[in-house]
């Protein structure tokens, strides 16, 4: 099984961890985080990331946040060096994808992680509560019935 490590600006990375757990809590194993400080050498968090990269022996699809940032420059050098992947832009959905597709080959993985990603983002204009109609505005009534 295929783990994922999260390399993100702190708190990010903790953050997304947390609720990915929260809708997988059996996958606290296959996922990692390292949160990276605004003051943060870079060379001390590569090191870190080695670290954790190491410590879960296995092929991993690194999410970084930000293209160009400090985390995802890391985990550039990080994904050199070994069977590993990497997807900048991270966001809940595209974690989510990757965790519910971790027993399949990490390039498809990853394929499906960035899916995951790319269509959680949508735009969403406001309905009413269940798609219901709204009440007229001189409705006294307080409670919508329904039947």
């Amino acid at each position: 099984m295929n783990a994922v490590l999260l390399i993100a600006h702190a708190p990010l990375a903790t953050a997304l961890r947390d609720a990915a757990l929260h809708v997988f809590p059996d996958a606290a194993a296959d996922i990692a985080a390292l949160d990276v400080a605004a003051s943060a050498a870079p060379e001390d968090t590569l090191a870190q990331a080695r670290a954790t990269l190491s410590a879960l022996q296995r092929p991993v699809l690194v999410l970084a946040d930000v293209f160009g940032a400090t985390p995802c420059n890391v985990a550039q050098r990080l994904v050199d060096q070994g069977d590993a992947r990497l997807i900048a832009g991270v966001n809940l959905p595209m974690l989510l994808r990757a965790v519910s597709y971790r027993a399949e080959p990490l390039d498809d993985m990853a394929q499906r992680a960035l899916a995951g990603g790319v269509q959680g983002a949508m735009p969403v204009t406001p309905t009413a509560p269940q798609n219901q109609n709204r009440r007229a505005p001189n409705d006294q009534e307080r409670n919508d019935h329904q039947q």
